[in-house]
């Protein structure tokens, strides 16, 4: 997966309130989205002083850094900025995801069930969060997560063109390490396949160790990388 196809993927899976060009930077407003809609990045080729209008056009600067941003991320760390949540991509196709699930183990759903915002509430994945997905244009879908009959997970996926992405997935702490979190991948990519999407991807914090032995169990693989900055 390029870096400009995962950026255009996350976009539009996961959208800003708002974005605009500051000359060769393309600031965002993420109205309590999260870093991810709320980041700056880099487009095309850029001076100091193109810098320094972005950073003074951001209430609170903050820029995303990606594969081939180098010589940005070398001059914010000579500015003194940290590295904040280096982040990893993993990918699969889809084919390779789906398939039979025990019953109403995990089904697809929109708009959110209150079940489903209730683990997101407990996960922090609060109202600003998920105003995101209420952004996305293109075909999505909620996936609850059950298990004895209870609300035990829950995750959000969209598509753009052939690619699903998917987003917020949080598992109540009783119902970790016990299925529930692969059964939501499950029934993702079974969703992703009956809308014509052939990978499905997803972002998570490189440190979050637990959900990426989840993701390489279901097969999926790195497809990326980048990190944040800030001053």
């Amino acid at each position: 997966m390029t870096p400009d196809l995962l950026s255009e993927v996350m976009e539009a899976t996961w959208p800003p309130a708002a974005a605009w060009p500051a000359g060769p930077f393309l600031l965002r407003d993420g109205a309590g989205g999260g870093k991810r809609v709320s980041a700056a990045t880099v487009e095309d080729d850029w001076t100091a002083a193109d810098l320094d209008a972005a950073i003074a056009g951001m209430a609170d600067p903050l820029f995303c850094l990606r594969e081939g941003d180098q010589a940005l991320d070398a001059a914010l760390e000579a500015r003194g900025w940290r590295v904040v949540d280096p982040v990893v991509a993993y990918a699969a196709p889809v084919v390779a995801m789906t398939g039979d699930l025990p019953f109403l183990t995990a089904f697809p759903h929109w708009p959110p069930l209150a079940t489903a915002c209730e683990v997101w509430d407990e996960g922090g994945i609060g109202p600003a969060r998920r105003a995101v997905m209420e952004r996305v244009a293109g075909q999505k879908t909620v996936i609850l997560g059950r298990m004895a009959d209870r609300p035990a997970g829950a995750a959000f996926v969209a598509c753009h063109g052939e690619e699903a992405m998917l987003h917020a997935l949080e598992v109540r702490p009783a119902a970790r390490r016990q299925g529930t979190g692969g059964h939501i991948l499950r029934a993702a990519a079974n969703w992703a396949a009956e809308q014509g999407a052939t990978r499905l991807s997803l972002v998570v914090t490189e440190r979050n160790t637990a959900a990426r032995a989840l993701y390489e169990r279901a097969g999926m693989v790195l497809a990326g990388q980048y990190h944040y900055r800030a001053p």
